[in-house]
């Protein structure tokens, strides 16, 4: 089927251009591979994607108009993925959707671009002010922190939870650290990491010999732990793990002490004489 369609498109803004299929082509299968988990095949082809595509373009055909608003072709897509059974794509795809609506409300809406602006404002404020001891990074992190904060609304979070926050019905902790995709505290199990050894990206650790390894290794853990995600960390039963480090070192000290004992007491030089007379090593 034929994708030229005689018809203007008239955009949010009100600007009006030529309707281009291509665009319509590159949505539908932005929405299909939204749903592929990494490292697994779609379950969809791109069979699915030209059947869809082809429905649209015949929807809007059908409607023998000659200018068409960018937010009704996106309803006819929304209906056809739905039409047709498939739900996890039309999920998807009207869940980014609304995301963006409510993203632009963020920067385009009067009464919220001046809420950010203020945020953004007073950050600058502080960080001129004489009083304030923040250092320079400490004022990009706020900065960065605030930017964070407004993408995670308008992108990530689902807006009837958004809405839920900013009026104080929940709280959603943390928010500004949302998209970076980690939790913000966590424990830190190390006896797999005793067990097998582990790596930090620059080395690799095997197993541990002595309790003074088991400490290092510890402290190095939490420091490659801190480094890809936020919040506290934290070692439950450390005794626990530290145990067979203890017997691994009481071990090695007893054989050290032993060995040193026959040594200094030349048991280890002299043996007792056999009955032929010779000595025994």
């Amino acid at each position: 089927m034929s994708d030229n369609i005689n018809i203007i498109v008239v955009k949010r803004d009100g600007k009006k251009v030529e309707f281009n299929g291509a665009k319509v082509a590159v949505a539908i299968k932005k929405g299909f591979d939204s749903i592929k988990k990494d490292n697994e095949d779609s379950k969809y082809t791109e069979k699915d994607t030209y059947k869809v595509y082809n429905l649209v373009i015949e929807e809007i055909r059908n409607k023998k108009e000659d200018r068409i608003k960018i937010e009704e072709i996106q309803d006819i897509i929304e209906d056809i993925l739905k039409n047709e059974g498939y739900n996890d794509v039309y999920e998807s795809f009207s869940t980014y959707r609304e995301r963006r609506n409510y993203s632009r409300q963020v920067f385009f809406d009067e009464k919220k671009q001046h809420k950010f602006l203020k945020a953004i404002e007073n950050l600058g404020l502080e960080a001129n002010s004489e009083d304030d001891g923040r250092t320079a990074m400490g004022s990009m992190l706020s900065y960065g922190q605030t930017l964070s904060k407004e993408f995670s609304k308008s992108y990530l979070i689902k807006r009837k939870y958004v809405e839920a926050h900013e009026s104080r019905e929940i709280y959603i902790h943390e928010i500004d650290y949302y998209p970076m995709g980690t939790t913000t505290c966590c424990h830190i199990d190390l006896e797999k990491l005793y067990t097998d050894g582990f790596s930090t990206g620059d080395g690799y650790f095997r197993e541990p010999n002595s309790i003074m390894t088991y400490e290092t290794l510890a402290s190095i853990s939490i420091q490659a732990n801190q480094n890809d995600q936020h919040g506290g960390q934290s070692i439950p039963a450390l005794d626990y793990y530290f145990a067979p480090g203890v017997i691994k070192t009481f071990k090695k000290e007893f054989r050290q002490t032993l060995h040193d004992f026959l040594d200094y007491t030349e048991y280890g030089i002299f043996a007792a004489v056999n009955r032929n007379g010779k000595r025994n090593r």
